[in-house]
């Protein structure tokens, strides 16, 4: 009696074809509470992520999400993780790639292999610093665009951020509100008598004045 396929099966399948495929790109691969997890390096991750995005018998067509993960233990790499799904094989598979946390943390975008890596490349960028190469518009996306303490999820980040709380306040204080908040958040706001009187002109122009 032939044993039926399963999912972890049909991922042990995948991590195959790209081995064979890609010798020398895939470093290692294993399992992790059911859930595989391909290793490559830095230099054939597109090529191996557009592979198994593309090729007719793996069709990884949904990017789930990019993230990042940095150990404690300073020996270990800093870790760029993408989570793949093939919908119509309803298979899962992690690839990872991994990158010295003292070295220069840039990887090649997938923007171009799948649209929603946009925001979760500037979401990484801007909580982990790692620079995805051709991303089109690698902005701070949770982070407001002025920010430029680092990245605060990094394991050096201090949790009080790199200033001082007299520094942050000092600075929030002087920014520009228009930096933080819509115009429109900015208008319904209870301080809006407190803007500078060109802000205030400006909303008024704008027909985005105080609520009555």
């Amino acid at each position: 009696m032939t044993e039926p396929v399963t999912v972890a099966d049909d991922a042990a399948a995948s991590v195959a074809a790209a081995r064979a495929r890609f010798p020398e790109g895939v470093v290692r691969s294993h399992v992790v509470n059911g859930q595989t997890v391909l290793y490559v390096t830095r230099a054939a991750a597109h090529a191996i992520l557009a592979y198994l995005q593309r090729d007719a018998a793996q069709r990884f067509n949904y990017l789930t999400d990019i993230t990042c993960v940095e150990y404690r233990d300073r020996e270990r790499e800093l870790e760029v993780v993408y989570q793949l799904r093939s919908l119509a094989r309803r298979v899962d598979l992690r690839v990872k790639i991994g990158l010295d946390p003292e070295g220069p943390l840039d990887v090649a975008t997938v923007t171009d292999l799948w649209y929603g890596a946009e925001w979760l490349e500037r979401e990484a960028w801007d909580m982990f610093g790692v620079v995805f190469a051709g991303h089109g518009d690698l902005r701070r996306i949770l982070m407001w665009e002025t920010y430029s303490e680092g990245h605060p999820l990094r394991k050096s980040f201090p949790l009080r951020g790199h200033w001082s709380r007299a520094e942050q306040t000092r600075q929030a204080l002087n920014a520009n509100p228009e930096a933080h908040y819509s115009l429109e958040e900015l208008s319904i706001s209870e301080a809006y008598r407190e803007l500078p009187k060109d802000m205030q002109q400006r909303l008024a122009e704008s027909g985005r004045g105080p609520l009555p």
